[in-house]
């Protein structure tokens, strides 16, 4: 079953990264305030997404995202529109 690791940017810049196996169902839920990190944004933009053949790639690659400590390297991302690392 393919997967999603995708990136989510608040109107004040905050980034939210998360990976699922539906996307349309997970955006829903941040619309809704089912997620706590971005239940107080307002406005959000789904600015990037890479497709994976299982969750487990995804959310194997979503941990090794979330603990770079350069935020350039998630812009760089963004801007290049793949993730170039691997698992």
């Amino acid at each position: 079953m393919k997967a999603f690791v995708y990136i989510l940017k608040s109107e004040i810049g905050s980034l939210y990264i998360g990976s699922t196996n539906d996307l349309k169902r997970r955006l829903k839920q941040h619309e809704t305030g089912h997620t706590q990190t971005t239940r107080n944004w307002k406005i959000y933009e789904l600015i990037f997404k890479q497709e994976y053949p299982n969750l487990l790639d995804a959310r194997r690659m979503e941990k090794k995202m979330k603990n770079w400590k350069r935020k350039d390297y998630i812009e760089k991302i963004v801007r290049d529109g793949y993730i170039k690392t691997r698992l």
